[in-house]
């Protein structure tokens, strides 16, 4: 059953045709011996892109070819004696011219550009130029080496017995750096397979490198904030409380520019980091074996590359430690700003409870002088009834108005007392009713 009616009552994925077609999107093309070969990478952002593809369909027009499709990343341009192939990725796009012409002497057209061999010019910003020449078993390996930095020379054996890689890393006068592949055994697949593994070495080994200036630039910022967090913990240490307002401003902007920091270079170390993921695997694809006395490429970049992306990991590490140590130091001056908050309403609660207790007592007082009040307030009213009942005549003559007065003394104190008690009990009722409330 093939694909067409294995599908043909079936749903299929929306995306399912682009994952098929992502398998075989950028194939290796047969590449003849010999051969010299420039690779171009710009590093382009959205805008740059859209002028890149713009650009490469402007190019296929005026030589009468087919131009990429809309949404393809990859396209094969013949041009007669000169081959291009494009290749458009997330962050930058790779133009790679090859030819037959004059090609049996090895660097000998250095730069294609100044002589006008190529006269396109693609939009982006230039990040990886090489220049790779692809020669037979005519000329020797100590010949071709000699064409090179010796300080810097890396040989490698490629595959089984299928030819050997040389490249310095270093920069010509003409920009480029050199790389050479001198076939053995390889038929001509082969021979374009292993030339596209060991330029893509070298396009995300320049990638995986634009985390290692970032990381420079913004450790010297990383390390004046870790001086301030460590004033600001040492503040906290000798007990500095009282411009606790200021302290928690500076970490919070601490915190924010950190933020900020991490914002900034989150994504250049994490692609820094898939860049080196993607150079280890191109080089285990090229299946490098030790040649005479000369580094494999693999030690080469074990002693540069590794060591600048440790050095963004290092980076990102001291930030996210950072960020830790500031949320500690901050939750460290919250609990003290709260034991100092507990203390002084500890304070107020002792205080209230102070004039809770003064209240009370002047309350007593209070009332014992309303008794008082009230009970000489009802002796003068028995006192104003006995003179009037004096001379009524319904006393008797042997009691007196004053006598009266005083025996209606102890009558008027027990009546202010009750009436006081009553109060007190209405009031502690209507207390309860509420709390119950």
């Amino acid at each position: 059953m093939n694909e067409a009616s294995a599908g043909a009552h079936m749903v299929e994925h929306e995306s399912r045709a682009a994952i098929l077609a992502e398998l075989h999107a950028r194939p290796f093309l047969p590449l003849q011996v010999p051969r010299r070969i420039y690779h171009f990478a710009f590093a382009t952002n959205h805008e740059e892109a859209a002028a890149d593809r713009a650009a490469i369909e402007t190019l296929a027009t005026i030589a009468g070819l087919e131009a990429p499709a809309l949404d393809a990343k990859f396209h094969y341009f013949d041009f007669g004696d000169w081959r291009l192939r494009w290749e458009q990725h997330t962050e930058f796009t790779t133009y790679t011219w090859a030819t037959g012409l004059n090609a049996e002497t090895p660097f000998a057209h250095a730069d294609p550009l100044a002589s006008d061999e190529i006269e396109f010019r693609p939009p982006g910003r230039l990040i990886v130029a090489t220049h790779l020449c692809v020669v037979d078993r005519a000329i020797p390996l100590d010949d071709l080496a000699g064409l090179f930095n010796s300080q810097s020379l890396c040989v490698i054996g490629l595959g089984k017995d299928a030819g050997h890689a040389l490249t310095d890393f270093a920069v010509d006068a003409h920009g480029f750096t050199r790389m050479a592949i001198r076939i053995l055994h390889a038929p001509p697949l082969e021979a374009g397979r292993l030339a596209q593994r060991l330029l893509e070495v070298e396009t995300y080994r320049t990638m995986a490198l634009l985390g290692l200036p970032l990381a420079r630039a913004v450790s010297p910022d990383l390390t004046t904030m870790e001086e301030e967090l460590s004033e600001i913990t040492h503040a906290l240490c000798v007990g500095e409380l009282n411009n606790n307002h200021d302290l928690l401003k500076r970490l919070s902007d601490l915190l924010a520019a950190n933020e900020a920091l991490s914002t900034r270079t989150a994504f250049r170390f994490g692609a820094s980091r898939a860049y080196h993921k993607l150079v280890r695997s191109r080089l285990e694809l090229l299946q490098e074996t030790k040649e005479a006395q000369y580094p494999t490429i693999s030690n080469f970049l074990n002693a540069r590359l590794d060591p600048a992306i440790e050095t963004c990991n290092a980076v990102q590490a001291r930030q996210t430690r950072f960020s830790t140590d500031v949320a500690r130091t901050t939750n460290l001056m919250r609990t003290g700003i709260t034991l100092e908050m507990e203390r002084q309403n500890g304070s107020l609660l002792d205080d209230m409870v102070r004039r809770t207790r003064l209240q009370m007592r002047l309350n007593r007082m209070v009332q014992g002088i309303t008794a008082a009040g009230l009970a000489y307030y009802l002796v003068g009213l028995f006192a104003f009834v006995a003179k009037g009942l004096k001379e009524a005549g319904v006393i008797p003559s042997n009691l007196s108005a004053e006598m009266v007065e005083a025996i209606a003394v102890p009558f008027a104190l027990l009546a202010s007392w009750a009436f006081m008690a009553r109060v007190r009990v209405l009031s502690n009722r209507a207390a309860k009713e509420e709390q119950v409330d």
